[in-house]
């Protein structure tokens, strides 16, 4: 039978596929508009499934506060022409109304939620069917309360933060956004990093800290022996710097022999004490960069800590949370 461009239209409003895709679909089940919705419903799910192993690394991520709620929420696909289609970012602003309209607090309470005929989850995967790429909500991140400032950077969709202070200050609130949209803290204080990071860096430390100790000594053996730490400081520097007559193949043997010794006795005589303060430094270090409120901001021709400009504003204000999501690597 002939199928109408009114139903065409109709079922293109309906499901957001193509002209041609719901054309097809109303041929296929002689107009029948509910069988043409399942078929193209399946079409999603097949692209889905086909495209399963793919890699969604490009997206929509967008931010929203509202009635003492906020959320930050990211629809991946695979390339940047659809993350940037006007369709794709519709859907990504609907989800993340509806998350933010229901106070969610998970992404499975997201995909629940009812979205046309369907749920968000099916909804997600009807877009896969249109597009032809593998599709997933990520990065959900939420934060309940009153004075939550939001922020989209450069307005691109690819990062977004929340902040929530203790009083109303819509400034501080947005400059705190942007400060965590630059500097990715880890946690709010040291208080709040989790244990395992603590744990992991604290390891890494001591290990640089007796990596350094070692380059030290030997580095102090090569030049009592006349020879440049710079020219033996790895198996192809040595080969190079022959070749320019830098070093002589004798200088070679003896940085090599001079390397393995100082480094093995070193190593087993480090003292542990040491190595414990140099860390702890670090780690000192490590909060001072990583924890928003130990980050430093420039206040006129000054320099302070958030914590510190933040009293420098009101002595009670304070940051009760924060949220940040990116597409990007860091």
């Amino acid at each position: 039978m002939a199928v109408s461009i009114n139903d065409i239209k109709k079922l293109r409003e309906m499901t957001g596929a193509g002209l041609g895709d719901c054309k097809k679909a109303l041929a296929e089940t002689d107009g029948n508009m509910e069988a043409a919705m399942e078929i193209i419903r399946k079409k999603g799910q097949a692209v889905a499934a086909k495209r399963s192993d793919r890699s969604a690394a490009e997206g929509c991520v967008l931010a929203k506060a509202e009635n003492g709620f906020g959320a930050i929420i990211a629809l991946k696909c695979e390339t940047d022409f659809v993350a940037k289609n006007a369709d794709f970012v519709a859907l990504a602003q609907a989800i993340l109304d509806a998350a933010v309209a229901n106070k969610c607090k998970s992404l499975d309470e997201v995909l629940a939620l009812p979205m046309g005929n369907t749920t968000i989850a099916g909804a997600v995967t009807d877009r896969s069917g249109i597009t032809g790429e593998k599709m997933e909500l990520d990065g959900y991140n939420w934060l309940e309360g009153e004075n939550i400032s939001t922020y989209n950077h450069q307005n691109k969709n690819f990062l977004c933060t929340m902040v929530q202070l203790n009083k109303d200050n819509a400034e501080v609130g947005h400059e705190l956004t942007l400060k965590v949209a630059e500097t990715a803290p880890v946690a709010l204080d040291e208080a709040a990093v989790p244990q395992e990071v603590k744990d992991t860096e604290l390891k890494v430390a001591i290990e640089k800290t007796k990596e350094e100790q070692v380059r030290k000594a030997v580095e102090a053996a090569l030049k009592k022996a006349g020879i440049n730490p710079a020219h033996v400081d790895s198996e192809d520097h040595m080969e190079s710097n022959m070749g320019k007559g830098w070093i002589t193949a004798e200088d070679v043997a003896k940085a090599k022999e001079i390397i393995a010794t100082v480094s093995a006795e070193k190593a087993a005589n480090l003292p542990e004490q040491m190595i414990q303060n140099i860390a702890k430094g670090r780690m000192a270090k490590f909060f001072k960069e990583s924890c928003l409120v130990s980050q430093e901001v420039e206040v006129g021709d000054q320099k302070m800590t958030v914590a510190e400009y933040l009293k420098s504003v009101d002595k009670e204000l304070a940051v009760v949370g924060f949220k940040r999501f990116t597409l990007r690597a860091e």
